[in-house]
């Protein structure tokens, strides 16, 4: 049996996707699989040299004749043309669409569906996604063998407004990897601090920033916070993705960091903050659980899901002042923020990388 992928989204600097998809094939290369088992993966510009996977997995770069290098193009077009050429027997595409004119069988994995649900809360990239995403999303969700979601939620989501048979939807939900633990070596914390220009202690915040996140909000009750605790930073992660400057006194910015730092950084935050109005998942709450780092997050979508009663609930996550107390309480309150860090670190154990790629793979041998 063949399994094609669509591997692009290892390329470059990994986010959700990438993060996902790295780390099945890790867990797949572990695994004791069937003798006729193989795996294609497919790239558009190279192959990223981080890549250490056993003989089973073949790994291609699609070259353009043209020079194209939209994604639209390797998709749509070189992704089907090889897949067809490389006779696969499933094409897996683990980032929300799949070739619009492959007649095999497809596995697609939608981490939610934002843009189809809530379009207001989306980041739009371009006027062409704006115009063709929702619809090669519902073909693709359509014409695919198997669905994957990372929550019941996203599931909901999925039935909700594509309207395809529940028992091809299969809920595999993400985890910390093992990277993602508490680090009791002080020096190694305190190097970190020094690298990104913290000087004493610091709340934090990581992943892609869009609206639906409500930083401005957070920044503004950091504001209040910091009047009575002068000694914190706002340490915030993630390329900005709204029209706000998020500038304050005591914040740091930065774009993106290497991986290697994001375990250092959890655990030398004295407060992960991660509002959200709509997530598949929200997998930087379960990491900063795994790492001892309590968390200020939103009761609302699939959050819940993950984070369980480990966490504080800010209920209105537009409420500036109740973000505030929230903050101020989970930095000050010593009995409540161990209690926070032990049902934490208890809950990130319920998830696995081993389990989610091997539900996956059962069902892509199915």
């Amino acid at each position: 049996m063949i399994i094609g992928i669509d591997a692009h989204n290892l390329e470059g600097q990994r986010t959700g996707v990438g993060r996902y998809l790295i780390n099945l094939l890790q867990q797949w290369n572990k695994f004791d699989l069937p003798l006729d088992l193989k795996f294609i993966l497919y790239f558009k510009k190279e192959i990223p040299e981080d890549l250490e996977l056993g003989s089973r997995f073949e790994k291609k770069i699609l070259q353009s004749l043209f020079g194209w290098q939209s994604n639209a193009f390797f998709i749509h077009f070189l992704l089907s043309r090889a897949a067809k050429r490389d006779k696969v027997d499933i094409l897996f595409c683990p980032g929300y669409v799949a070739p619009l004119f492959y007649h095999g069988r497809i596995v697609l994995t939608l981490h939610d569906i934002i843009y189809q649900a809530r379009p207001d809360l989306y980041n739009w990239p371009s006027i062409w996604d704006r115009l063709l995403l929702k619809k090669v999303s519902k073909i693709s969700a359509r014409k695919a063998k198997i669905i994957f979601t990372p929550s019941q939620f996203s599931k909901k989501e999925v039935l909700k407004y594509y309207q395809v048979a529940a028992d091809k939807i299969f809920v595999t939900p993400l985890a910390a990897d093992e990277s993602f633990s508490q680090i009791d070596d002080k020096n190694k914390l305190k190097e970190i601090k020094k690298k990104y220009k913290i000087k004493d202690k610091f709340i934090f915040f990581i992943g892609s920033i869009f609206n639906r996140r409500h930083l401005p909000e957070a920044i503004k009750a950091f504001e209040q916070v910091v009047s009575k605790l002068p000694q914190y930073q706002f340490l915030i992660i993630g390329t900005n993705y709204t029209s706000s400057l998020l500038e304050s006194k005591g914040v740091l910015r930065k774009e993106y960091i290497v991986p290697k730092d994001l375990p250092l950084l959890y655990n030398a935050a004295d407060l992960l903050v991660w509002l959200s109005d709509y997530e598949g998942f929200g997998l930087p709450i379960l990491e900063a659980m795994a790492c001892g780092t309590p968390v200020i997050t939103s009761p609302v979508v699939s959050i819940p899901e993950v984070a369980g009663q480990a966490v504080i609930y800010v209920q209105d996550s537009s409420d500036v002042d109740e973000i505030a107390k929230t903050i101020e309480r989970g930095l000050t309150d010593q009995q409540f923020r161990q209690n926070l860090i032990s049902q934490g670190l208890e809950q990130a154990k319920k998830f696995s990388w081993q389990r989610c790629a091997r539900k996956t793979l059962d069902a892509l041998l199915l």
